[in-house]
């Protein structure tokens, strides 16, 4: 998978596909709720069940947005997703909108902007989001490794002695974080305080379902000669049919 270059013949900042780098959507007809750090969320006019998610070419490091995007950013994320929801749905459902919601015709009016969208929006179903950061790690890299160092643990889950930089952990283990609003930092929390804020069941389906989603792409991924050494899941419910 290839990132759209600067094509010469274009204009400055453009890229193959003619378009300029999306640092923020503006689309007529359509009001914005949301703007997160990589995406913006708008209202589908007459629509109370289903949401339209643009993702833009915004950068997002250590929770704050850089002022420069990346040409072809938000087209490449959201390839990557749609591969990964056409492939785990036997895992658990995805919010993508059905087919018979998801023609960008019926809910972008303008024809320019739907232009502009172009592989970088997707019509999802409205879901209540849970206040978790699902992260599961295979190896003891990053912020983990640092914590092991300091107490043989990570998120109070206790790991053998002499253990090595970037080693495979004996099993994926769940280190949630909270979800913090934008411009402010992710915190690691043990399972207990997870528990406490959505449910210790709620908390339990998504410590398994975000184990065996990783699993089952890093399984994936392996045999294509890349290592997953951690990765992140968000999750929420359909209220509408009754909480799932």
């Amino acid at each position: 998978m290839s990132t759209p270059t600067p094509d010469s013949n274009s204009p400055a900042g453009s890229t193959a596909s003619g378009s300029p780098p999306m640092h923020e959507s503006n689309l007529h007809g359509l009001t914005r709720i949301h703007q997160g750090k990589v995406r913006d969320i708008y209202a589908i006019p007459g629509d109370d069940r289903h949401m339209l998610i643009v993702t833009t070419d915004r950068l997002s490091a250590f929770d704050v947005v850089l002022p420069d995007p990346i040409p072809g950013k938000g087209r490449v994320l959201t390839s990557i997703s749609n591969f990964w929801f056409a492939r785990t749905g036997h895992i658990v459902p995805n919010h993508l909108a059905a087919s018979g919601h998801a023609d960008l015709a019926q809910v972008v009016p303008d024809a320019d902007d739907r232009a502009r969208l172009a592989d970088r929006a997707i019509v999802v179903r409205k879901l209540k989001a849970l206040p978790v950061e699902a992260v599961v790690r295979g190896y003891l890299i990053g912020s983990g490794w640092k914590d092991y160092q300091r107490t043989g643990r990570i998120c109070g889950i206790a790991l053998p002695a002499g253990l090595r930089m970037a080693d495979q952990l004996p099993e994926p283990i769940f280190t949630p974080s909270t979800k913090a609003p934008k411009g402010q930092h992710d915190e690691n929390v043990g399972f207990d305080e997870i528990a406490r804020l959505i449910g210790a069941a709620r908390a339990a389906q998504v410590r398994d379902t975000a184990i065996a989603l990783y699993r089952f792409a890093a399984a994936h991924a392996l045999a294509r000669g890349i290592i997953v050494a951690d990765t992140k899941f968000e999750f929420g419910v359909d209220e509408a049919a009754g909480g799932r």
